[in-house]
């Protein structure tokens, strides 16, 4: 999926997740990752963004999430919402 704009998705609420997606020129999928969980969770937390982000078939692009204790199918969401945004896409696959 190729990415044209910044897309967010997300609050900053208890149990919820802001990420932001923004279009790469090279470099891969870079994940930067804020949360109060990161030591016991972080890894898990960039496995789902970056599984759910090549799923769509994107190949560069600088993803930041912020985690306030979002669970593994609010991240997939998320992420999902923030890429079709940044793609400018209404083609959903949910």
């Amino acid at each position: 999926m190729l990415l044209k704009t910044v897309g967010i998705a997300g609050t900053m609420e208890s149990s919820d997740a802001m990420i932001t997606v923004e279009p790469a020129q090279e470099g891969g999928i870079v994940i930067d990752l804020t949360s109060s969980v990161k030591r016991q969770f972080g890894k898990q937390i960039i496995a789902t963004v970056k599984k759910t982000a090549e799923e769509l078939g994107v190949k560069n692009a600088i993803i930041k999430v912020v985690d306030k204790g979002a669970l593994d199918y609010a991240l997939r969401a998320r992420t999902k919402a923030a890429i079709f945004r940044a793609a400018e896409s209404t083609d959903f696959k949910f």
